[in-house]
């Protein structure tokens, strides 16, 4: 028996960011946000997976929009996180964009 085929784009259960755990259906977001608190980049992913996989992805959608004409910026000069990226891959990807 086949897998049912999925729309293009995503779609389906596997484009939906839901994931199953004891609790039920679970979603997790995982955002960049700057000093003021304003989104700067969102991906959305089932609830089982973990945060330091998605840290790169995150950290590519950010575009610090400037003021004036001019493309948006896609290095923040500085970041804070929380304890979960503090891991040698994250660090690495850091040190490689200069940030």
């Amino acid at each position: 028996m086949t897998e049912p085929r999925r729309p293009p784009g995503g779609g389906g259960a596997g484009g939906e960011g839901l994931g199953r755990s004891r609790g039920g259906c679970t979603t997790r977001l995982h955002v960049s946000a700057d000093g003021r608190c304003r989104p700067l980049s969102l991906i959305v992913t089932p609830g089982q997976r973990s945060d330091c996989t998605q840290f790169e992805p995150v950290s590519e959608k950010i575009r610090v929009p400037r003021i004036g004409p001019g493309r948006p910026r896609k290095k923040p000069g500085g970041l804070t996180a929380d304890k979960a990226y503090s891991n040698g891959p994250c660090r690495e990807y850091l040190r490689r964009r200069g940030i």
